[in-house]
């Protein structure tokens, strides 16, 4: 035995790498059958799949140039990483952007800038920029909801995001005067820190949802009750990046703390179906917008992806006919967002959101339904010049998800759906969500926030205007093809937005209540 063991002390480093690469070869040739390439090219087989695993990776930092990655490419996530991080957010030598490329945006600016008086809410907040409208208004809602920021964070569930995120995110709105959509999974403790929240609930009614998995009435007025920073409730019809298609939470993803804050059963799978059971069809959706209204004296209003017209025009009619309906309408693009979904349906279900907000748009402002309803932006929208040609297709309000994750840390990894999101940011494991501070990422959420109002704003008054609202289809161009390389927004969607009333920025100011709107608009 001695001299057994005497023979392995001698055998030198590089002779142990040989005898495990020949067993690796042993095992590759003779007992393996899954991977064709490792069979028949053992050892040098294993390279392939390593190399595969970290493509995106040496593709996003060392092969792709700054303008050719999706969904977000280098100067986008670099413009948002230096915003949050309240760095220098310039570029020097002109744009590397292709200006002649197909749907190139371009903010048509007035010969004299807006100018600001010496009492203007903007001269002491530069980045003070409420939105116009408010929701609950016309209907007539015991507490109406003005939002205090035109940009907010849009419904990511805790589950999908770690609790550190949540968190972060929440205590980030809380700094920026901001809201936070709750996603779908319910009302979590994360989103108890001092944010605005509006509360979001889809087929599975996770947090309200009674012994059968239905929607229970008594539970969402408990929860709006007992939570009075609940300022708004959004029904998800469907989401940008799987409309149609529900989901399932595996048994092994559900702790105690999820189990209870969804209310659903340790164990189990559990469903969140396609379909509502609370309702079936275009008026019972609205008769249950009514009642949800009636019970929590708070504004509803729906969430979707755009596809199919006809149900749309047939919600728009009833609302004419009754005088109802939902206070706000949150437009998802079917860009696809932090959901996963099988590429079949992010890549080819529902319209993008210009295409599809266009659309909608028109079947509300033909029936003169417009000044009724604030309109929600939702997909790729949180930069600024894209958030002008938002406000001048007719949004009111704009959603961010990835934009805000990456606020607080994502580096667009594109594998949140594996549950091994490198930044902590969309994963249950307690050591990869341990390096997210909530105390410096939620600083850098508002930080983000307000650096993005602030430059808005710049690019209002540079069109000769003072708020957003007033942004008119004709001062947003856009490249459309080569023969006529661009047209006013007017001439490329076919309809001009309503007018938004509005008498400056001062009467914003004057609501005693800019972040929950309490009585008649001044």
């Amino acid at each position: 035995m001695n001299a057994f063991l005497d023979f392995l002390g001698e055998i030198s480093w590089w002779m142990w790498i040989l005898i495990i690469l020949v067993l690796v070869a042993i095992r590759d040739v003779f007992f393996q059958r899954r991977h064709t390439i490792s069979h028949n090219f053992p050892i040098v087989g294993h390279f392939r799949y390593m190399l595969e695993k970290i493509g995106p990776e040496l593709r996003q930092y060392l092969v792709a140039n700054n303008r050719e990655e999706l969904p977000f490419n280098r100067i986008e996530r670099g413009w948002i990483y230096a915003s949050a991080k309240h760095e220098n957010n310039y570029e020097g030598f002109g744009t590397d952007r292709d200006i002649y490329a197909h749907q190139h945006i371009f903010i048509n600016n007035a010969m004299m800038p807006f100018k600001l008086p010496d009492n203007h809410p903007n001269t002491a907040n530069p980045n003070f920029l409420p939105c116009a409208k408010v929701m609950g208004l016309y209907n007539n809602r015991r507490k109406p909801f003005r939002p205090a920021s035109v940009i907010n964070v849009s419904a990511m569930s805790f589950g999908s995001l770690s609790a550190r995120a949540v968190e972060s995110m929440n205590k980030g709105v809380k700094m920026s005067d901001a809201y936070h959509n709750t996603g779908e999974g319910g009302l979590s403790p994360y989103h108890s820190h001092g944010g605005d929240v509006i509360f979001h609930f889809g087929t599975g009614y996770f947090g309200i949802r009674g012994d059968d998995g239905n929607f229970s009435m008594e539970k969402l007025i408990d929860l709006v009750e007992k939570n009075p920073f609940v300022r708004a409730i959004e029904i998800k019809l469907s989401q940008g990046a799987k409309p149609g298609k529900g989901g399932v939470l595996p048994a092994a993803k559900i702790t105690q703390e999820i189990s209870d804050i969804r209310h659903v059963p340790l164990g189990q799978d559990v469903l969140s179906p396609p379909n509502h059971s609370a309702f079936s069809n275009v008026p019972e959706m609205l008769e249950l917008i009514e009642q949800i209204a009636e019970q929590t004296g708070l504004p509803v209003g729906i969430k979707a992806a755009i596809g199919k017209l006809e149900q749309w025009e047939e919600l728009a009619d009833l609302m004419v006919k009754s005088g109802k309906g939902p206070d706000f309408i949150t437009v998802d693009g079917g860009e696809g967002g932090t959901g996963a979904a099988p590429p079949s349906f992010a890549d080819h279900v529902s319209l993008p959101w210009v295409y599809g907000f266009s659309d909608l748009y028109k079947v509300f402002k033909n029936r003169n339904l417009t000044d009724r309803i604030v309109f929600i932006g939702s997909g790729k929208l949180g930069f600024p010049a894209k958030a002008a040609m938002a406000f001048a297709m007719g949004a009111d309000c704009l959603n961010v998800a990835r934009e805000a994750m990456m606020s607080i840390g994502c580096i667009q990894a594109q594998i949140c759906h594996t549950n091994r999101c490198p930044s902590g940011v969309a994963t249950q494991s307690k050591w990869l969500q341990s390096g997210i501070d909530p105390t410096l990422k939620s600083v850098r959420l508002a930080q983000y926030f307000k650096t993005f109002r602030k430059e808005f704003i710049e690019i209002t008054h540079a069109a000769g205007y003072e708020h957003p609202c007033q942004f008119k289809m004709s001062d947003v161009c856009v490249n459309v093809d080569d023969s006529n390389l661009n047209k006013e927004l007017d001439r490329t969607y076919m309809y001009n937005k309503a007018i938004v009333p509005f008498t400056g920025m001062q009467s914003l100011k004057d609501c005693q209540y800019l972040g929950g709107f309490k009585g008649k608009q001044v």
